[in-house]
């Protein structure tokens, strides 16, 4: 497994998610969503929207797709604290 690479499969999908709104789009599902960890079925419906996405586009199997998974999660985390007030430099 060549973590180096799946650290920029994240990062770039990372890159290509925004926050607008309140709501989360993706560039691997059609839905979006202001709650992706609280609900389990939007949760279900990222998880399996990513699997499909990393096999599509970047050919990656199970093992790999777990990696870009937790990257990705601790990657959202951090965008969504990015956008809390709190984080926001006060002008």
């Amino acid at each position: 497994m060549n973590n180096k690479f799946l650290d920029k499969v994240c990062d770039q999908i990372i890159s290509e998610t925004r926050i607008i709104g309140g709501k989360i789009h993706t560039p691997f599902s059609p839905l979006s969503s202001s709650s992706p960890f609280l609900s389990f079925s939007i949760y279900l419906l990222f998880s399996s929207s990513l699997s499909k996405h990393c096999k599509e586009v970047y050919s990656l199997n199970e093992q790999e797709i777990d990696y870009v998974w937790v990257k990705y999660k601790e990657g959202l985390t951090a965008l969504m604290e990015d956008m809390e007030p709190s984080h926001q430099e006060k002008g």
